[in-house]
């Protein structure tokens, strides 16, 4: 199991890697411009549109040796947004969203756009 350990006064608090992950994919479902999480099959190179229940399969978290996180995201985003805007907000709301809620700092967000789409 990765993740993290908080010491608190009452105890440690142990965060998993995957619930950072869903809580990083469900904010950036939230954002502006941003139509899905993207799978890439590192076998055939094919990008495919994850569904809801699985976009923390779009994000890789990795804790650094200082306990800072470092998020990669994998998207898809909508056709005719500015992808610098939309990666910008993605960036700062994912960055308030995961401190807030974990109280971990995140060193470094990266995004990897491995599409476009039209939104229907």
């Amino acid at each position: 199991m990765k993740g993290t350990s908080i010491s608190t006064e009452l105890g440690n608090v142990h965060i998993d890697n995957e619930v950072i992950a869903q809580v990083a994919g469900n904010v950036a479902m939230e954002s502006f411009g941003i139509v899905g999480m993207a799978a890439v099959s590192m076998k055939d190179g094919i990008v495919k549109l994850l569904k809801k229940d699985y976009v923390a399969k779009g994000v890789n978290v990795v804790i650094g040796d200082e306990g800072k996180l470092k998020i990669d995201f994998h998207v898809i985003v909508a056709y005719g947004s500015s992808i610098p805007t939309v990666c910008n907000n993605l960036i700062e709301s994912v960055k308030y969203k995961i401190e807030a809620f974990t109280g971990l700092e995140i060193e470094d967000i990266a995004i990897f756009v491995e599409g476009v789409r039209v939104i229907d």
